[in-house]
């Protein structure tokens, strides 16, 4: 072979070794904890990865996904992150709530971590600011907490006559009920409403509370915040509706459910936003150089097929203002 073509080969050769190293590489795996499981989450996955596309990372093609599901109990939540840091996962998604983002937390210094919680990262001591996360953490912000009050109030005017009303929250998120619980005890006499406090972490728990509140004779239900309150909600909203209880729920797959009304952060909107914070990790970006995001959007959706069941008249003013009406 002449000197010549040597070279060049050895040139044409060296410019194909990066590319040919790169194929050889293993797709980087995303951890993703969850305190529910896939079923009741499919919705809010499948936002995930469409937020993922946006940024340029397919599953199967150039990332791969490994999911731990806590089946709604909290307390495994530890062991399910430590087990996705031994794993070395590139990224850990945390967007499940504030139970998961703490645990995820808590397991690792180092592995990058994307959370997605319904109140004030900085006050749970996630991160050190929004606007500069700090550390291997950051994350979406979705309000959800904050909405209680807020659903109260559309609760009094769905009901103004309604004075008894039930609050269901769970015992193990404690950040969360008592968030809630405190924002609705300044809320209710405003509204010339009284509380009825009930606690439940299991659906034996949900049914005893709902024999509790109608032996009380609770006029209505709000429901508290929390993921474990998505892999009960067939069974929520069934026991509200066969009670004739009007009731108000933090999210609008409540509402198509059959629950009469929900008012809240869109949580399709935030697990894609995670989506697109996850790929740009992969891509090389530090969590601490990406601000906390918070979704804008608050949806109001009422069922008017479920009114009609429990014989109310929806005031034309509130179905104006809604997002989504259910006929």
């Amino acid at each position: 072979m002449r000197r010549r073509e040597f070279i060049a080969l050895l040139g044409a050769t060296a410019a194909l070794l990066p590319r040919a190293a790169r194929a050889q590489q293993p797709m980087p795996i995303v951890g993703f904890i969850g305190v529910t499981a896939f079923d009741e989450w499919k919705i809010y996955v499948e936002a995930f990865h469409k937020g993922l596309g946006e940024a340029g990372y397919v599953v199967g093609r150039n990332v791969a996904i490994e999911y731990r599901w806590a089946e709604g109990r909290n307390e495994r939540l530890p062991m399910l992150a430590a087990d996705l840091v031994e794993r070395g996962v590139a990224v850990i998604v945390a967007a499940d709530g504030t139970a998961t983002a703490l645990a995820a937390k808590a397991a690792t210094p180092k592995t990058p971590i994307v959370f997605m919680v319904g109140a004030d990262p900085v006050e749970l001591g996630l991160v050190s600011s929004l606007a500069r996360p700090g550390g291997n953490i950051t994350g979406v912000g979705a309000l959800a907490v904050g909405t209680v009050a807020k659903r109260l109030q559309l609760l009094h005017e769905l009901i103004p006559a309604a004075t008894e009303i039930a609050f269901l929250r769970n015992p193990t998120n404690p950040y969360y009920s008592a968030l809630e619980t405190r924002e609705l005890q300044s809320a209710a006499p405003v509204l010339a409403m009284r509380l009825l406090l009930l606690d439940a972490s299991t659906t034996s728990e949900i049914e005893a509370a709902f024999a509790k509140l109608v032996a009380q004779r609770a006029e209505a239900f709000l429901l508290g915040t929390d993921p474990f309150f998505i892999t009960t909600r067939d069974l929520l909203v069934s026991l509200a509706n066969r009670h004739m209880l009007p009731a108000i729920y933090p999210f609008r797959e409540d509402a198509v459910a059959g629950g009469l009304a929900s008012y809240g952060a869109s949580n399709r909107d935030a697990f894609r936003m995670v989506g697109g914070y996850t790929g740009l990790i992969l891509s090389g970006k530090k969590p601490a150089d990406l601000p906390v995001q918070q979704v804008t959007k608050l949806e109001m959706v009422i069922n008017l097929r479920t009114a009609k069941a429990l014989g109310l008249s929806i005031p034309l003013p509130l179905l104006g203002r809604a997002d989504e009406v259910i006929e």
